[in-house]
């Protein structure tokens, strides 16, 4: 059997992987992500790759160290969408842009033709995007732009770091906001909109492919097969969504750091009144039109943490179960998506005065159910925006694993909820399947009987929703 390292890169942390042909994990290994502030900028934040390598780097010593039997036939990476990794010409990764650097936002009003860069790239033309964090960088250190040779996406950095050879994944080059979603290729236009130089840009190569093989000095210190190959992953989103068996005419949700809703189409989807991005999918194919409620999960775990440090969340499950009444509503969510409007106010909404039984758990589930509720209200209006009328929803992501998240998507939906196997570790997942048809490796099937979770009408989230939504309008002035 085969078996793969995998690189996945996200927000809060990354994690390195060995897992066998059948999705079997063998061992894990994860790290916090350290990002650093340039008081240059009012929010401007960047990594150094020289900080974040050699810990991914020791992570493949260990678990190759652990299972000195293993040989590992191909690495391969995933990486949070909108984050990228700048070469010198010095062959040097010598900055990282990551999604939460907002670096482009006080130039975006200078960026000519936003419509048509809408219409080109799909996506919003905001401070979101590698282009914007680029023009920031050229706008404040000049000399820094200069030193730029190629941009990489965190997983294409990977790639180059294993290999020595620069592509992009199209998924990752969507997040750029320099890509044309229907030429399938660089957008010199978009590029001319920023001021980029398209040269900075590397070739475009699709998931699946082989990127190279396996720099020697890596194949003997990890101890990997003579014939070891990298190969080409892609952005997060679309690698986890790999794991649900997504098709056009699905719906699917990935629960994490924040909770995108994705319809799968065959064809390019333009929204005049632009209320949705539309995503390259892997090796280009297809698209996927996308509503987003924002940071979600985040809020969540940090809730937990600062309230209920205590309480494991199994339990905590146990007390979402017992629960007949709220006495709180809660928002947290950071984006109103069909509106194009990021929601600046939230907290806690509770009645006067305070109810003598109310608790600390109170607050905990009231934050869930503002997770529960802002991806239904998205999943709404996708759905009707682009005529989605499947009985079911897809869905993946660390998120899903609390069953009463679960319930309450799908008796808020009237949907089906339905988790394959593995979705808790769905990016893991998503590169197994891609390394499994690059090298020809055919996994063995197990029994794969899917969770699913099927509405319920009057439950306590349907009586939250209409003050949740009451609550978020007014704190936010919408009206």
């Amino acid at each position: 059997m085969k078996h793969y390292l995998l690189v996945d890169l996200g927000t809060g942390n990354s994690r390195v992987a060995l897992v066998d042909a059948n999705g079997a994990i063998l061992g894990l290994r994860t790290y916090t992500n350290v990002y650093h502030r340039d008081s240059a900028y009012e929010d401007a934040q960047y990594f150094l790759p020289e900080e974040w390598a050699p810990l991914l780097l020791q992570g493949c010593r260990e678990l190759c160290g652990e299972h000195p039997d293993v040989r590992i036939d191909a690495i391969s990476a995933a990486g949070a969408r909108q984050s990228f990794v700048l070469l010198n010409h010095a062959e040097e990764a010598f900055l990282g842009l990551p999604n939460i650097d907002n670096r482009g936002r006080d130039y975006m009003a200078r960026v000519p033709e936003h419509d048509e860069i809408y219409r080109i790239s799909g996506k919003w033309a905001t401070e979101d995007f590698g282009a914007a964090k680029l023009l920031g960088l050229r706008q404040m250190y000049p000399e820094r732009y200069q030193e730029v040779e190629t941009v990489l996406s965190l997983s294409e950095w990977i790639g180059w770091i294993f290999t020595g050879r620069r592509a992009m994944e199209y998924s990752q080059a969507c997040e750029s906001q320099l890509y044309d979603i229907s030429q399938r290729n660089w957008s010199q236009a978009l590029c001319s909109f920023y001021g980029l130089n398209p040269a900075i840009l590397p070739p475009l190569q699709a998931a699946g492919t082989v990127v190279g093989p396996i720099l020697e000095t890596f194949r003997r210190e990890l101890h990997l097969a003579e014939d070891a190959v990298f190969v080409m992953g892609g952005a997060d989103t679309q690698i986890a969504l790999l794991q649900t068996h997504i098709r056009p005419g699905d719906i699917a949700v990935v629960s994490g750091t924040t909770s995108p809703v994705i319809t799968e189409v065959e064809q390019k989807f333009y929204d005049r009144e632009q209320r949705v991005w539309t995503d390259a999918g892997l090796g280009a194919e297809g698209y996927q039109v996308e509503m987003n409620p924002g940071v979600t999960g985040l809020n969540y775990q940090r809730i937990k943490e600062q309230l209920c440090p205590d309480i494991p969340y199994e339990k905590l499950e146990a007390i979402y179960r017992e629960k007949t009444r709220f006495h709180s509503t809660a928002s947290f969510s950071s984006l109103l998506f069909y509106q194009r409007r990021a929601l600046r106010r939230g907290g806690f909404f509770m009645r006067a005065p305070l109810a003598a039984e109310a608790e600390r758990t109170d607050l905990v589930w009231a934050v869930l159910a503002d997770i529960a509720c802002s991806i239904h209200e998205q999943l709404q209006y996708l759905a009707r925006l682009t005529g989605n009328q499947s009985p079911y929803i897809l869905g993946c992501g660390g998120g899903f694993q609390s069953e009463a998240l679960c319930q309450m998507l799908a008796d808020l939906s009237g949907r089906e909820l339905r988790l394959r196997p593995g979705f808790r570790q769905a990016t893991v997942q998503g590169l197994t399947a891609l390394c499994n048809d690059c090298l020809g490796e055919i996994p063995v099937k197990q029994g794969e009987t899917p969770q699913i979770y099927r509405p319920r009408e009057g439950q306590l989230i349907h009586r939250y929703e209409p003050e949740w939504r009451e609550n978020r309008d007014l704190a936010n002035g919408i009206s």
